[in-house]
């Protein structure tokens, strides 16, 4: 999931646009987008393009943001949108485990009144102070949740925090450290300023090297910046297809660690290996 684009869901013009564009993943957007006024004609929208059997059939990841659990918008989310054409729901605003264990029971029953056979994952989004302490028990909170999401401008604006490099840095690395704890994977957050292409890019090599999976975009022109940002070389999975045979060679022999093209590995780095091949084969299959 290099490239997670954003969709209003007020806006469905645009959602054969996205179907048709580069973007890894779509996620159709309930919440922030969409006016107090116009939820139940989003939700109305968004409903009835899951249901087409061209989108059902067409194999994409597609995920809905519905709006927070706290909201009277909720049930009505999970009855309209959960569909087999779903693969994930993004929770906004997540601050407890009991919020991720409540949202779990309403979601599977959700399933159960649509015919759902395959459950639909979480991503939860931190979005608060409480929520990015808590991150790690959040995530572990419930079997269904998939990945975290940092929402840096709802995390930094209201407490006054500018959006520098290290300050960008160090929320990053704390979610990244809690995704890894929890087994999870993390998903960085939208960049707000469409037209400074250079920043998205920072911020998106920022969440690369701290390993989280790929970025959300708020406009279609920043796509190729994260696809091209998350992409991964040929090079470095050649380099990582080496080390798991020579892994495996050294294995026949009883080593455990072993000298590699210069380098000492041991499972730690065999382990990244395997995960690398691993996302690539599984984004591989997604796309096919």
């Amino acid at each position: 999931m290099r490239s997670k684009l954003f969709v209003p869901g007020a806006r469905p013009e645009l959602f054969d646009k996205a179907m048709a564009g580069p973007a890894d993943v779509l996620s159709f957007d309930l919440e922030d987008s969409v006016p107090e006024a116009g939820k139940a004609a989003a939700r109305a929208a968004v409903a009835a393009f899951l249901a087409r059997a061209d989108v059902a059939a067409s194999g994409r990841r597609l995920i809905v943001r519905s709006n927070a659990a706290e909201s009277p918008h909720f049930a009505a989310d999970l009855a309209a949108l959960a569909r087999p054409s779903v693969w994930l729901l993004n929770l906004p605003k997540v601050e407890s485990a009991a919020q991720v264990r409540e949202a779990a029971a309403a979601l599977e029953r959700a399933e159960a009144g649509n015919g759902v056979t395959r459950p639909i994952g979480l991503l939860l989004n931190i979005e608060t102070a409480r929520g990015l302490r808590l991150a790690a028990g959040l995530a572990a909170a419930h079997p269904r949740v998939a990945g975290l999401q940092l929402g840096l401008g709802d995390l930094f604006a209201p407490n006054g925090i500018a959006r520098t490099a290290d300050n960008v840095h160090a929320a990053l690395f704390a979610l990244r450290m809690a995704a890894a704890e929890a087994g999870v994977f993390a998903c960085d957050g939208a960049f707000p300023d469409i037209g400074d292409a250079d920043g998205f890019r920072a911020e998106a090599r920022m969440a690369q090297a701290l390993g989280f999976i790929g970025k959300s975009c708020i406009h279609p022109c920043q796509v190729t910046l994260a696809n091209a940002v998350f992409d991964v070389p040929e090079s470095t999975l050649e380099d990582a297809r080496r080390i798991v045979a020579a892994a495996a060679a050294a294995d026949a022999l009883g080593r455990g660690a072993f000298l590699f093209e210069g380098r000492m590995i041991d499972l730690p780095f065999l382990r990244r290996a395997e995960a690398l091949l691993a996302t690539v084969a599984g984004s591989a299959r997604t796309a096919s």
